[in-house]
């Protein structure tokens, strides 16, 4: 496992050392003990822990826009993906994890605890409720989502958080450019500007992901994000 990490990390232009690469071991470890307490993954087998959560979520490295300190709230966070395998490759990251479950927030902070990772915020929320906040609207480098929403529900959810000259990276599958046709009224709207989208090949796999970056370029409208609930019921 940590030499397919290492190896697989260098295809996508990501140096892993071997103490980041222990790390993300303990982590898969932690993942599998938890996964039989709570439903954190379907994925179990190692070897697809290590190419479709920790690899694709390195992915995200290739937008070259995640900068070493920059300030990253990772929506819909789950076991935490993308957003605690990014602080561990990346260290010097403030990570911010946001989910609506507090027991997936549990299992986070074991794993930080047990990797004595720092610089991590955990937030028990939804993220309309959250994009309200004013200790977390327009705060952030980054707002970033994995396999959360489709994109016109998902900016209304990550805008909101992103500084004005902020992205959000969204990690997308193959489906990407349809649901950005049907996104760009939503993106405007709230603030955004459509930058650009990866072609990003998971390595070791037949997986060719994309990621969309959207940039900001000016303050999201106060009436957003709407009450929990309505972006994924009625996408502007």
């Amino acid at each position: 496992m940590k030499q397919k990490l290492i190896s697989g990390a260098d295809m996508l232009g990501i140096s892993l050392d071997e103490s980041k690469a222990d790390k993300l071991t303990r982590y898969a470890e932690l993942l599998a003990e938890w996964n039989e307490k709570i439903n954190l993954t379907a994925i179990t087998a190692p070897d697809e822990i290590v190419t479709k959560h920790f690899l694709d979520s390195l992915s995200i490295f290739k937008t070259g826009v995640v900068m070493p300190g920059d300030t990253v709230i990772d929506v819909g966070t789950g076991a935490g993906f993308p957003g605690l395998v990014m602080k561990i490759a990346v260290p010097s990251l403030k990570i911010t994890l946001l989910d609506s479950l507090e027991k997936r927030l549990d299992f986070l902070r074991c794993v930080c605890d047990e990797l004595n990772l720092s610089d991590v915020i955990f937030v028990h929320a939804r993220a309309e409720d959250a994009g309200k906040d004013k200790n977390y609207r327009e705060k952030y480098d980054i707002a970033t989502a994995r396999a959360v929403a489709n994109m016109s529900t998902l900016a209304e959810y990550l805008l909101p958080f992103v500084k004005i000259g902020g992205r959000c990276i969204a990690l997308k599958g193959p489906l990407a450019d349809e649901e950005l046709e049907n996104a760009g009224k939503a993106v405007n709207i709230l603030g955004g500007k459509i930058e650009k989208t990866i072609n990003a090949e998971i390595p070791f796999t037949e997986l060719k992901h994309k990621i969309v970056c959207v940039k900001k370029a000016r303050p999201c409208p106060k009436m957003y994000p709407r009450k929990a609930g309505t972006p994924a019921k009625k996408p502007i």
